[in-house]
């Protein structure tokens, strides 16, 4: 697992710590980190603050041609509402820690030009079986089901 992967997934545990859903993303531009984030649906409230929203928040504003350069980093497949801001900002590739026990648009991420990188972690995937398993409402409701 490199280095950006491993910060998506202690964002992941940072929120699990906190009592969120256990899901972690960075932004990366030009080999630096310039966002951090994690689901805090539960502990802010939110309907939107899924991790690579928090993350894309995080960031800050950034020009269209920085987005256009960077790549973003999530433990779990983007669902339709955070693959919907990487094509909003035009951000060229994703690179997945796991879509196993969720899978997101990803072909529709495909067909508008996204190159999507699937890393398969164990961690990642256990991380999510273990949290789904012990919270399945709050994870039902996470994923609009």
């Amino acid at each position: 697992m490199d280095e950006y992967m491993q910060a998506a997934l202690e964002e992941a545990k940072k929120g699990l710590a906190c009592g969120g859903i256990p899901i972690g993303s960075v932004l990366v531009l030009d080999g630096k980190i310039v966002g951090r984030g994690h689901n805090q649906r539960v502990q802010k409230g939110s309907v939107v603050l899924h991790a690579e929203m928090d993350c894309l928040e995080n960031a800050g504003r950034l020009k269209a041609v920085d987005y256009k350069r960077s790549v973003l980093y999530t433990t779990l497949s983007p669902c339709d509402m955070c693959s919907g801001a990487v094509l909003l900002y035009g951000i060229p590739k994703v690179v997945i820690g796991e879509n196993a026990t969720f899978k997101g648009p990803e072909e529709y991420l495909k067909s508008n030009g996204v190159e999507l990188v699937v890393v398969d972690s164990r961690e990642c995937k256990q991380l999510m079986e273990e949290f789904i398993k012990e919270n399945q409402d709050l994870w039902n409701e996470d994923i609009g089901e």
